[in-house]
Order: structure tokens, then sequence, then C-alpha cells
């Protein structure tokens, strides 16, 4: 194994596993709404993506209806076909079954160890990695929270919300350093995403900054141009 791929891997199971174990707090959220683990446990098979399900769950419990949960994790969810776009052309996929399977796994952090691979096998193999620790870690804890969710006390649950912002934080700084291949346009479109993000926050539901976020892809500047555009100019 490659000195690059065997990092590609680690990254991929050690996001996964950090990712994962917030499942937990899933599981105490659904149980506090009033959700049957059942429930709960079919949501994250078949929903499996986080801010769709801690917004359905989160309407619910504060005793909103049926549609407009629904309606809000919908609109959470949408993002993840931006994510797709993105992922098509890099991953090349091809079949209607592959492409459906690799959808499911389509979430903020698959895409994240998609996009910082090296390259497009490593790619693959980080997304497939990724979303294969995720799914399963993210399945399994979301059992532990529902059935435990009275053991989780206010503190571990604030330990839990830091697990994911510190670990996208791990996988984003090496691409800000002046060592990585287009480090500033990397920082001038991290800086754009947290900046708009920030300023959405006060005015508008959880996760909708996210989706807002995507437009700090245009403060990097025109897009390169490739050898072989270039070539054919």
């Amino acid at each position: 194994m490659s000195a690059e791929r065997s990092a590609t891997l680690r990254d991929a199971v050690g996001l996964g596993l950090a990712v994962g174990l917030y499942g937990v707090a899933f599981g105490a959220a659904a149980d506090a709404a009033g959700l049957d683990l059942w429930q709960a446990v079919t949501m994250s098979l078949l929903m499996f993506t986080g801010a769709s399900q801690f917004a359905l769950v989160g309407v619910l419990g504060a005793g909103g209806s049926a549609l407009a949960a629904v309606g809000s994790a919908l609109l959470l969810g949408s993002r993840n076909t931006v994510y797709g776009v993105r992922l098509v052309p890099l991953l090349r996929l091809r079949g209607v079954v592959p492409r459906l399977g690799t959808a499911h796994w389509i979430i903020d952090e698959t895409t994240a160890l998609a996009i910082a691979a090296p390259d497009r096998k490593l790619a693959r193999l980080a997304f497939l990695a990724g979303g294969a620790t995720i799914f399963v870690v993210w399945n399994l804890t979301t059992v532990v929270g529902s059935l435990g969710a009275a053991a989780l006390s206010g503190a571990a649950l604030a330990a839990l919300d830091a697990v994911v912002p510190a670990a996208f934080l791990a996988l984003l700084w090496p691409r800000l350093r002046r060592s990585y291949p287009e480090a500033a346009v990397q920082r001038r479109v991290a800086v754009g995403g947290a900046v708009v993000a920030l300023a959405l926050t006060p005015f508008v539901p959880v996760g909708v900054q996210v989706i807002a976020a995507v437009v700090a892809v245009a403060l990097a500047g025109r897009p390169r141009r490739t050898a072989a555009a270039e070539g054919a100019a």
C-alpha cells in the first residue's frame, strides 16, 4: 500500500469514526421527540443525512406538523444535490445501480473526503471508505443514543457537538497551508464560505447556511484553464 493510499484510508476511516459517533446525539434527539427505536433506526438507514434527520426530529419535537418536518428535511438535504453534481465527474461511476448506491452516501463528509484526495482513484477510495464507516457507525450509535438517551448529560452532548467541526477543520487545514497547490484560492473559498454562513446564522434555519455558503466559490475568481483548453485556444 502506497503512502498516499494509506494516508487517504486513515483519514477516511478516522473522520468516519468521529462523525459516526454523532449518531448517538441523533438517537437521543429522536427519543426526546417521541420517536420509537425502530423509527429512529429506519431514518438513519434510509435518510442518512444528519442535518435533515436533526431538522425532522427537531420540528416534531417542537410540536410542528409532519409536513413541516419533512419540508425542513428536504430543504437541508437539497445541498447533497450540489455535491452530487461535483462528484459525478470525479468518481466516474457507470451504471444505474452503482450511481444510486453512491448517491445514498453523498453527504458533507464524504464529499469533503473525495475532493481532498490527491487523485481520482484515491477520491473514490476516500468516498467509499468514509461513507461505509460513517454509515455503519452512525446506525449503530443511533441505536445506542435512542436506548440510552436518559444517560446522556448536557456535557456529553456538548462534547459530541464539537466532534464534527473539529474533524472538518482537521481535514481542511492542510489545504490552507502555503505548500498546498493554489492555497490562496482555497483560503478565499474557505473564508468566503465562513463569512456567508456566519452572516446568515441569526436569520435562517439551522443548515441553510451551508447551502448558501456555496456562493463562496465565486470568490475564488475565474476557473483555472486546463492544458487541454489552452491547447484548443
